[in-house]
C-alpha cells in the first residue's frame, strides 16, 4: 500500500514536470514572436555600473560598454574607495576611449544593507539622462546592446525590462554546471512565470528603467534592504501599474571559474534569497526539474518507462527551447550530456535552500528574513 502510494505520488510529479516542460516550450515561442525592436531616433542614456575588486576579465567586460555604436550615452561607474583595483581598470579605459563621457563615483562604505543598491542610489543622483541602464560588473554586451534598449523604450508604456542572459562560465566544472543551470532551468521559469502571470518581477544583472519609474516605486530606498532587489524592483513596478517588460536583447554573464565549495556557497545563497522573494513560486520549483522525479519513478515502478521517457524528452526539448532559439548557447550545444548531472544537483541545492536563514555576501554574513529583507549579523 505504501508502495503504491509513493509510486502515485512519483507518478503526478513526473505528470506535472511534464506539463511545465510543455508550458516552457509554449512560453518561448510567445517569447520570440515579440518583434525586435529597432530605434528610430537617439535617446540619451546613462549607464550606471557598480563595481567591487577586479574579477578576472572586468577590463575585457567594461570595454564593451566603451565601444557602443550609439552616438549619446555616458558611463558612470562606482567604487567604494579609490584604491579598489576596480578604480584603475575604470581609469584605464577611460583615458583609451576619451570620447566616451564617463565617470568614476566614490560611495563610501554602503550605509544601506545592500551594497549595490547603495550604489546605485549615488549613480542615480549623477546621471544626467531619463532612460538608465543598471548593468553588473560580470556583463558583456554587443555593441548594439544601447541602440536595441532605446528601440524598446521607444513604446512609451515600457517603464522598465530586464534582459535575458546567457551565463557564460570559467574554467572548472562547478561552473560550468551552474551556467548550464541558468541557460535551461532558470531562464524556463522566467519564461513561464512570463506566460502565465506577465511581468510582475525583474532579473539582474541588466535592468533598463526611466528614472520616473524608479521615483514611482519611492525611489532606490524601496528596495535597500532586499537581497534579491532586481526581483522587488520589478514586482514594485507592477504594483504601480508601470510596464514591465522582458527584453528580446541577450546579455552575457560572466559568472567566473570557483572552487566547489565558493561555487555551492553561492548557490546556495541564491536558493534561499529565492525561498524568500518568493515562497509559493520556490516551492513549485519541484515540477522544473523533471530529472530526478523520473529517476525517482523508476525506481518505484520500472514499469513505467514510457512515461519516464517521454518526460526526458520534454525536459530536452525545454532545455533546447531556451538555450537554442532564445539564447544562442554554444555550451549546453557542446555539453548537453551534462545536463542530468546538472538537474541532480540543482534538485539538491533546492531542498538544502529549504533549511538555514543565514548567508555570505561581499565578505559579510547577513540574516534573510522571511519577507526577502536582510540584515547583516553582529558577528
Amino acid at each position: 500500500m505504501l508502495w503504491t502510494a509513493a509510486t502515485l505520488v512519483a507518478l503526478a510529479l513526473v505528470a506535472g514536470a511534464s506539463v511545465y516542460c510543455v508550458l516552457t516550450l509554449v512560453a518561448v515561442r510567445s517569447y520570440l514572436r515579440q518583434p525586435v525592436a529597432r530605434a528610430r531616433g537617439v535617446t540619451p542614456i546613462s549607464v550606471l555600473k557598480p563595481l567591487y575588486g577586479a574579477e578576472a576579465g572586468l577590463e575585457s567586460l567594461l570595454a564593451t560598454f566603451f565601444t557602443q555604436e550609439y552616438p549619446n550615452y555616458e558611463l558612470i561607474f562606482a567604487v567604494r574607495t579609490g584604491s579598489d583595483p576596480a578604480a584603475a581598470v575604470v581609469r584605464r579605459l577611460s583615458e583609451a576611449h576619451p570620447h566616451v563621457p564617463s565617470r568614476l563615483i566614490l560611495t563610501g562604505e554602503p550605509e544601506w544593507p545592500n551594497a549595490k543598491v547603495w550604489s546605485l542610489e549615488r549613480m542615480t543622483a549623477e546621471a544626467r539622462f531619463e532612460l538608465l541602464a543598471l548593468c553588473d560588473s560580470d556583463i558583456g554586451v554587443g555593441p548594439d546592446f544601447l541602440r536595441r534598449m532605446a528601440g524598446e523604450f521607444e513604446n512609451p508604456g515600457l517603464a522598465l525590462t530586464t534582459c535575458p542572459y546567457r551565463a557564460v562560465p570559467g574554467r572548472g566544472l562547478w561552473s560550468t554546471l551552474e551556467a548550464m543551470g541558468a541557460n535551461t532551468e532558470f531562464l524556463s521559469g522566467v519564461m513561464v512565470a512570463r506566460l502565465l502571470e506577465g511581468m510582475r518581477f525583474a532579473v539582474g544583472p541588466t535592468i533598463v528603467a526611466r528614472r520616473q519609474a524608479i521615483a514611482a516605486i519611492g525611489g532606490w530606498v524601496r528596495v535597500k534592504d532586499y537581497l534579491a532587489e532586481d526581483f522587488m524592483l520589478g514586482r514594485l513596478a507592477a504594483e504601480a501599474g508601470l510596464g514591465v517588460g522582458l527584453s528580446r536583447y541577450v546579455v552575457d554573464h560572466h559568472i567566473g571559474g570557483t572552487a566547489m565549495r565558493e561555487n555551492f556557497t553561492h548557490r546556495l545563497r541564491w536558493c534561499r534569497s529565492t525561498r524568500c522573494s518568493r515562497p509559493a513560486g520556490y516551492v513549485g520549483q519541484v515540477f522544473t526539474n523533471p530529472t530526478p522525479l523520473i529517476l525517482l519513478l523508476l525506481a518505484l515502478a520500472p514499469h513505467w518507462w514510457p512515461v519516464c521517457a517521454a518526460a526526458a524528452a520534454l525536459r530536452a526539448a525545454a532545455a533546447w527551447a531556451t538555450a537554442g532559439p532564445v539564447l544562442r548557447d554554444p555550451l549546453t550545444a557542446r555539453r548537453w550530456w551534462l545536463l542530468p548531472v546538472q538537474d541532480l544537483l540543482s534538485c539538491l541545492f533546492w531542498a538544502a535552500g529549504f533549511f538555514g536563514n543565514t548567508i555570505r555576501w561581499r565578505g559579510r554574513q547577513y540574516v534573510l528574513h522571511p519577507d526577502g529583507r536582510f540584515t547583516p549579523t553582529t558577528r
